[in-house]
């Protein structure tokens, strides 16, 4: 068999539904209908990848997405039947991987499914640490230190900076920005990009009283190696 795949989902034609194309598609498929089976299922067994409904019996989603994180960053994608920014950036800061709204296409979840399980072979063949001025970044532990301080970054924060970081010098456009960070199939507000920069700006450059990520207006960031206290 292929990957393992965690499919916790409620709605039974649904679930059923997605359980059969995955099987189709060559994964080993175990499913869950309500949220305290699917918490148990993820923390005491091993996945590639879990495909997890936010509303659900018993327990929600973002709560098991929560627990899950605390001790695994095995690649999650959240189904929701809300569609909104704010939903979705709560969904992304909680941990989740990526992100789609009911109804969808079988196809764009297998194309995301896809996307993440690469995401995470490439992830697990880097071993290296960026340095940009006082900003380090270790992708073997998951850290970001400025100045030898730690600092705290949610999963898409963490992919946004690391991004930049080994494009230095590189204007990044939106678009090749959600590219790296959302996937390649990523369907949604190109503004999702600026809430994260916002983010990390305000963790960095505002804490630190640096200047490391750079606009260009019309065009996207850029990280420089600049951290003076000009503004």
């Amino acid at each position: 068999m292929g990957n393992r795949i965690l499919l916790v989902e409620d709605e039974e034609k649904i679930a059923r539904f997605v359980e059969l194309e995955l099987l189709h598609e060559g994964y080993e498929v175990v499913k869950k209908k309500d949220g305290r089976a699917g918490l148990t299922a993820a923390l005491e067994e091993t996945f590639d990848l879990i495909v997890l409904d936010v509303m659900l019996p018993s327990l929600n989603g973002l709560e098991i997405l929560r627990r899950v994180r605390k001790e695994s960053n095995v690649p999650i994608i959240l189904l929701t039947a809300r569609d909104s920014v704010m939903d979705k950036v709560a969904g992304l800061d909680a941990g989740a991987d990526d992100y789609l709204t009911k109804p969808f296409a079988i196809e764009e979840l297998l194309a995301r499914i896809r996307v993440a399980l690469k995401r995470r072979r490439m992830s697990n063949q880097e071993t290296h640490t960026l340095v940009v001025g006082d900003v380090e970044l270790d992708s073997d532990r998951h850290e970001v230190t400025v100045r030898g301080e730690n600092v705290e970054l949610t999963n898409r924060e963490f992919e946004l900076l690391s991004c930049l970081m080994e494009n230095k010098g590189i204007v990044m456009d939106r678009e090749k920005l959600i590219n790296t960070v959302c996937g390649y199939d990523y369907i949604g507000e190109t503004n999702i990009i600026d809430v994260y920069i916002r983010y990390l700006r305000t963790k960095i450059d505002d804490r630190y009283g640096i200047k490391l990520i750079h606009t260009v207006r019309g065009v996207g960031y850029v990280i420089k190696d600049n951290t003076d206290t000009s503004k």
